[in-house]
């Protein structure tokens, strides 16, 4: 979605401007490398078995590769009547139309799962007369959950919040339901999987992406590696990642 710069003050005040100029020019997820790294995950111990050893995604990750922020407040959201939690015990969907002006038709809802399609399709183009006053997906990385409510309505508190855990915290949980053999669709921040997959395994990483900014993640920005021949490299990534040596690594300094 193009990035309209009547939306800067707000991204800026939130502390999220560098994500969502990452996202407008970000790479593609390398699905065949993914989820062979995904069949090595435990969720017994949240570490990838490699043939040297474990190894994980940490909090340090997330901030050097997102530069998302790891001290501050938690991030939840109550998913059992988590309305009577929103300011004045105002139903969700009210507070929602208050927000955003609009309500979204019942056929792009699923309980409190709103479609990112309907988001793309209703807010992507800015109208021109927009004032100030007009402004993490589920499983199946297509709904949006509007617990995310409370966040919106107040963007100069986001800054203080440790977004930086609640990403590892889902990523970590969407990769301990995918290992559930009934489970076939993985969500989360996989872009920042894949980032973490190239810095720390340097035979993995594309070739031709020197220039290092940041975020760190920014450095894979306009990677694309295609959709066809899944099967194969599936494959050949499984038998690269077996041949993997303890020097292949770069561990934590």
């Amino acid at each position: 979605m193009r990035l309209d710069e009547r939306y800067v003050p707000y991204l800026q005040m939130a502390g999220l401007y560098h994500l969502a100029r990452l996202n407008d020019r970000w790479f593609r997820l390398d699905e065949p490398l993914v989820s062979a790294f995904v069949e090595r995950w435990r969720p017994e111990t949240h570490t990838f078995h490699m043939p040297f050893g474990e190894c994980t995604i940490t909090l340090q990750d997330v901030a050097y590769q997102l530069g998302l922020p790891v001290d501050g407040d938690y991030v939840s959201g109550c998913l059992t009547d988590f309305h009577l939690y929103i300011e004045g015990g105002r139903p969700a969907w009210q507070w929602f139309h208050e927000l955003l002006g609009v309500l979204p038709p019942e056929n792009q809802v699923q309980k409190f799962a709103v479609n990112c399609t309907w988001f793309q399709e209703t807010f992507g183009e800015c109208p021109d007369g927009a004032d100030e006053e007009t402004l993490f997906a589920d499983k199946s990385g297509n709904r949006i959950h509007i617990r995310w409510l409370p966040y919106v309505a107040r963007l100069e508190e986001m800054g203080r919040y440790s977004w930086a855990s609640a990403a590892l915290a889902w990523l970590y949980r969407c990769m301990c339901r995918v290992a559930n053999r009934h489970v076939v669709k993985l969500a989360g921040p996989l872009q920042l999987l894949q980032s973490w997959i190239f810095w720390r395994f340097p035979t993995l990483r594309p070739s031709g992406y020197d220039e290092i900014s940041w975020p760190l993640a920014s450095r894979w920005s306009g990677y694309n590696p295609g959709i066809s021949n899944k099967g194969p490299r599936v494959q050949m990534a499984r038998m690269k990642i077996d041949l993997l040596q303890p020097r292949q690594f770069i561990a934590l300094n």
